[in-house]
């Protein structure tokens, strides 16, 4: 087997990870009916080929960052490089090359209103050949963060069942990050896996104070892991950014409606001119035809959609994608 490609078996611990990427190796083991060594093998294989990661990620909404989904535009021989510099930051969740190679759109995750208005009214407006931006703040997420996607749908519900952890308690509530937490944090986002031992070493934490305080800001809503793959690896071939116009009184309803489908791995009411923007993945063209036609189509409420395709990838969830591999972003001056 081509070391980029998925077995079933791959796709089913893949799975598994998307339910609950902080699952034991055992536990992983006794829900896919094999052995301990075989996930540990399978696992490590696809990390070290760069197929798979599992990151530890702050719920920005409960911690309080600030999130905004930005449109940058550039000259068509600058996108390339604004876009991979602006994946070098570590406030940039994701970053896509899109519309013809000449917009750059990323999610900025500031811990202060100052980090995000510097990057806004000062560095980026700087950058050579940037002729453009357009800024939205994320207002609520209908899915994504925490939600697994159902793009990933290999295991049987009772083996779903078994890796399923009670949904954090909904509600406004904010919890305020420490720096030991942060610290904490700044190793899940390179590793959601990393061992208790080096979360100890990282935070000057005992072990069994670094693991009370993994599972306390899990159980808060804080924190969740996210498994990032190259969606081509599944047979998705077709990314898009969409664009929604939508009255207020309806944005509820028509968030709810594309929260549901399963090709919207991300959906958010967002500030603008247009309301309402998605993450689209498809199998093809002719899928995200027949998705924008029959599925969004049929959505009351709807007004005008844009649909931008996704050219390039460039980071995913605070990795970087060379190809149809992740890779470790470098460390933060």
């Amino acid at each position: 087997m081509n070391e980029t490609q998925l077995d079933a078996l791959d796709q089913s611990l893949v799975h598994a990870l998307v339910i609950d990427g902080r699952a034991s190796f055992s536990r992983l083991a006794e829900v896919l009916e094999v052995s301990d060594q075989t996930v540990v093998r399978r696992y490590r294989r696809l990390r070290t080929a760069g197929l798979v990661r599992v990151v530890g990620l702050p719920q920005g909404s409960r911690v309080g960052l600030f999130e905004s989904w930005l449109r940058v535009q550039c000259a068509p021989d600058a996108a390339l490089p604004v876009a991979e510099a602006l994946a070098r930051r570590p406030d940039i969740a994701w970053v896509t090359l899109n519309s013809g190679g000449t917009e750059v759109h990323c999610m900025t995750r500031a811990r202060t209103r100052r980090d995000r208005d510097t990057l806004l009214l000062e560095k980026l407006p700087r950058t050579r050949r940037v002729t453009g931006i357009s800024a939205h703040t994320i207002l609520r997420k209908f899915f994504g963060g925490p939600d697994s996607w159902a793009g990933v749908d290999v295991l049987r519900p009772d083996q779903i069942a078994a890796l399923e952890r009670p949904a954090a308690p909904p509600g406004p509530d904010r919890y305020a990050l420490d720096e030991t937490e942060f610290a904490l944090l700044a190793v899940l986002g390179r590793d959601g896996r990393a061992g208790y031992p080096e979360l100890a070493r990282a935070t000057g934490l005992s072990e069994s104070t670094a693991r009370r305080k993994v599972e306390r800001l899990r159980d808060l809503g804080a924190l969740f892991f996210d498994v990032e793959f190259v969606p081509s690896l599944f047979g998705y071939e077709a990314e898009a950014t969409m664009v929604l116009t939508v009255p207020p009184a309806r944005l509820a309803e028509v968030g709810a409606a594309l929260a549901s489908h399963r090709e919207v791995p991300f959906a958010a009411a967002v500030t603008g001119a247009a309301s309402l923007m998605a993450v689209v993945v498809c199998r093809d063209t002719d899928a995200l035809y027949t998705y924008l036609t029959e599925r969004i189509g049929a959505v009351d409420g709807v007004g005008q959609v844009e649909v931008i395709p996704a050219l390039r990838s460039v980071k995913r969830a605070g990795m970087l994608v060379e190809g149809e591999r992740l890779v470790d972003p470098p460390p933060a001056p």
